[in-house]
């Protein structure tokens, strides 16, 4: 260092022991960043715990007050001195490191709580008296006896007290409760059979609940629905699909939302490892990885996804928080995250977000009453005999003019209805309808059993096309041309050796590369479909995807953009006339084929609409 620091002192300084107060304070940055983290980590106790209820309580954002109260197993009287000793826990005995199965291992959390705030623990095994401890910034008092259920009570009062600095890096209130209510519902999806309560008493008293969640009941997937039904909203449930898969050892369960229920964020993602809520890149890169068939960039899936692992496949120790795992064969995970959910995606064929239907109703508005008259309410009067024959004779068409079906107007046109033979009892009923119209030469009218759809005929036919490419595609191979002159692409050596090891894979994909010496490849063929290709940037791009992900989907997603703009040029267009076996074909093979519900772009192929919400539309109901 060339200018000398005021803060480094210029002789050379001698190595000493902290005490324990700054030890202490030292974890707690590195375990409470903020009152949600608190929260987390005093939940994640008493699930270890055995609870079935808990209840959180805080006040101004985590900030004054954060209490949480379980109906667990409890603390005798003489472990409560040891519970706030670092690194003393009843979770593991430090014989096995990789066989962790609990929330909490390292008995970190309650010594750095204690450290920087005031905490007070009271807690009761069954059989036995209550009692209570307090420490005040790492100063703790005896332990007295205390009037207590079954269960503990952690209250965290002045977090941050003992490290005021670390106020002044906190947020409002408003964004800390939020943080807080995050944390309570993503364990709360991850635990469907215990109950949680958040409440705010930052008014004082019993407060006000802000999030309660029930047990829930049933098998996995009933209560994992009914959970999320809660958490995350009815809409979500409607528009999502269960997930079972598994693969060498691992299971993935939740549900993941149709393409067409996207976001503009990722927010709406949640991952789990064993039941512990993650935020891992791996895992969130292949949840993308399989919907990016079927979203635009700028479009996010919704998912819930746990995996079940042997804990010795997964290495939790990776991230002070636990926030990030590692697993021992991260392929595999990422493999069955994409074939699951692909998979799912499949057998979903043809079907849509209900979303789709209400943001269409959202957007029609009826005229607004004049506002000196009051808004006219109406009735389903039955019309006398003498009314009828003036409205029947006003309504007969003039026998000197062209009928509807021949009108010139290119708005729209009527298909003669032809009728068909009634169904078989045990025949399906087809989703889709039969087709009654077409409109600006561009959207299918077909009617349903109990509504409408309204399909676009181009979206519609270029998501077949597309599907039917690809499958061609999977059936015969990507062919590949051979270049004149094979192109070196020279790297680092590690890159050279990362590449080599996906060659098969991308041999699959036509891309074929060879090593050629230390620190560079030959390429020596590249996909047809591609056409002339800059093989060195192509390179560059899938090596990109390597270090970034371990996996590499560049090949794959540029050849799904040629298939896509092929799709596109060869579907029915804009402004074509259809005649009425026409559509009913486009129907029908929308119902058979897998993911016609949306376009390439994740923009839905048809809206389907009720004949309830269309006769509230004209009040009827």
């Amino acid at each position: 260092m060339s200018v000398p620091d005021p803060k480094i002192s210029q002789k050379r300084p001698a190595i000493r022991q902290l005490d324990e107060a700054a030890i202490n304070r030292i974890a707690a940055g590195e375990v409470v960043e903020r009152p949600a983290s608190a929260v987390k980590e005093l939940i994640e106790n008493a699930l270890d715990a055995g609870a079935v209820r808990i209840d959180v309580a805080y006040a101004d954002g985590g900030k004054t007050m954060i209490r949480v109260a379980d109906d667990g197993w409890g603390m005798a009287a003489d472990e409560l001195p040891v519970a706030l000793e670092r690194h003393a826990t009843s979770k593991i005995d430090g014989s096995d490191l990789l066989n962790i199965r609990s929330f909490g291992f390292r008995g970190e959390a309650l010594p750095s709580l204690g450290a920087v705030g005031r905490l007070t623990i009271t807690s009761r095994v069954a059989g036995a008296e209550g009692a209570v401890l307090t420490c005040n910034g790492g100063r703790i008092d005896p332990v007295r006896p205390a009037a207590a259920g079954p269960g503990t009570i952690v209250e965290l009062r002045e977090l941050f007290y003992a490290t005021p600095a670390r106020l002044k890096f906190l947020r409002t209130d408003r964004a800390e409760a939020q943080a807080i209510t995050d944390v309570v519902k993503r364990l709360a999806m991850a635990e469907p059979f215990l109950g949680f309560t958040l409440r705010d008493v930052s008014e004082g008293g019993e407060g006000r609940v802000t999030f309660r969640a029930d047990p829930e009941h049933g098998d996995l997937f009933d209560a994992l629905h009914g959970r999320l039904s809660r958490v995350l909203g009815r809409e979500f449930v409607e528009n999502a699909i269960g997930i079972d898969a598994t693969r060498e050892g691992l299971r993935l369960t939740g549900y993941a939302a149709l393409p067409t229920y996207s976001r503009g964020s990722a927010v709406a993602q949640y991952l789990f490892v064993n039941g512990r809520p993650v935020r891992d890149k791996m895992l969130t890169g292949a949840l993308r990885g399989a919907y990016a068939d079927f979203l635009s960039r700028d479009r996010h899936p919704a998912a819930v996804l746990n995996i079940e692992c042997d804990p010795q496949a997964v290495d939790v120790n990776v991230h002070p928080a636990k926030a990030e795992v590692r697993f021992r064969e991260p392929g595999i995970a990422r493999g069955l995250i994409v074939s699951g959910l692909r998979h799912a995606l499949a057998e979903a064929g043809h079907r849509a977000s209900t979303t789709v239907a209400g943001e269409t109703l959202g957007a029609m508005r009826p005229e607004p009453a004049p506002s000196a008259q009051p808004a006219r309410v109406y009735q389903m009067d039955r019309p006398s005999q003498r009314a009828l024959r003036a409205s029947y004779a006003a309504q007969a068409p003039d026998p000197q003019m062209q009928g509807f079906a021949e009108t010139a107007s290119p708005m729209g046109r009527v298909e003669e209805v032809v009728e068909e033979p009634a169904p078989e009892p045990e025949a399906p009923q087809r989703p889709l309808g039969a087709a009654r119209a077409q409109v600006h030469e561009n959207y299918i009218i077909a009617q349903t059993g109990d509504g409408i759809v309204i399909v676009d005929q181009h979206a519609a036919h270029e998501r077949l096309v597309y599907e039917t490419l690809k499958r061609q595609i999977a059936d015969n191979g990507v062919a590949a041309q051979a270049l004149l002159i094979p192109e070196i692409v020279e790297m680092s050596e590690g890159d050279a050796a990362r590449l080599l090891e996906t060659a098969d894979d991308l041999a699959r994909l036509g891309l074929t590369v060879e090593a050629f010496g230390p620190g560079a490849v030959a390429v020596r063929e590249t996909p047809a479909i591609l056409g002339q290709v800059d093989a060195t940037a192509l390179i560059r791009d899938v090596l990109d995807e390597l270090a970034d992900a371990g996996d590499s989907r560049s090949v794959q997603e540029r050849i799904e953009a040629i298939l896509s703009r092929v799709a596109c040029h060869g579907s029915v267009r804009s402004g074509r006339w259809m005649k009425a076996d026409e559509m009913n074909a486009l129907l029908r093979q929308m119902e058979g084929t897998p993911h016609s519900g949306q376009c390439n772009h994740g923009r839905p192929t048809y809206v389907e609409l009720k004949l309830s919400d269309i006769e509230r539309l004209f009040g009827r109901t």
